[in-house]
This record gives structure tokens, sequence and C-alpha cells, in this order.
């Protein structure tokens, strides 16, 4: 059986190989500040996304996204504008949450671009 640290990692590496696929530049990986830690920050085109991703073994109890609650909303979007700063991006920037569900030995993925904000 996964734990609950191990599908979590899965899941942060099937996001990033699905935004390879779809054309996305992976910039940054599990980067944090202060309280807050962005699961992968991506670029397609001009946009910079930040990307949360949520992976369950079920949605028995709710989709993967509905685990996003407002508390972590602020602090996603308080490290994403201190990244832009630190890095110098003039970019639009976007929020997007991968949510991936455990389906037997198949994973679902589901991409929601600009999910809050």
């Amino acid at each position: 059986m996964i734990d609950h640290n191990e599908l979590g990692k899965i899941g942060e590496d099937l996001a990033a190989d699905y935004l390879i696929r779809k054309g996305y530049t992976i910039l940054d990986r599990n980067w944090r500040f202060q309280k807050s830690e962005i699961d992968i920050i991506a670029q397609k085109s001009e946009i910079i996304a930040s990307i949360e991703v949520k992976t369950r073994s079920t949605n028995e109890f709710g989709n993967p996204q509905d685990f996003i609650n407002h508390k972590k909303i602020k602090l996603l979007v308080m490290a994403m504008n201190e990244y832009i700063i630190q890095n110098e991006i003039d970019a639009e920037v976007r929020f997007d949450i991968i949510a991936i569900t455990k389906k037997k030995t198949d994973f679902n993925v589901l991409h929601l671009e600009n999910a809050f904000l």
C-alpha cells in the first residue's frame, strides 16, 4: 500500500510529466517561502502558473481540489508574489490546480486552470 507522502510525490511527478507533455516548462518544484510551498511553478508562453497538486487515493470523501482552503490560497498567493519579485519576472501569473485521483492501478489527472483568484 502506498503511504500518504509517497502518493503525494507520485502525484507531483505525474503532474510535472503532464505539464511537460502540454508544452509547459517546469521552472521550479517545491518552492518554499515562509509557511508556504508551491508544488510546481511552470511557464507556457507568457504565462507563469503556480500549480497546487492534490492527490487522493479515492474521491470517496470529496474531490482532491476541494481540499484547498482560503488560508492555503492566501499562502500560495503570498509565496508566488515573492517568487515573482525574487526572480524579477514580468509575466501574467495564473493559479492552477492539478487534481489527481488513483483509480485501481491508474491515475486520473484533471488540470484546473485559473482555479482561484
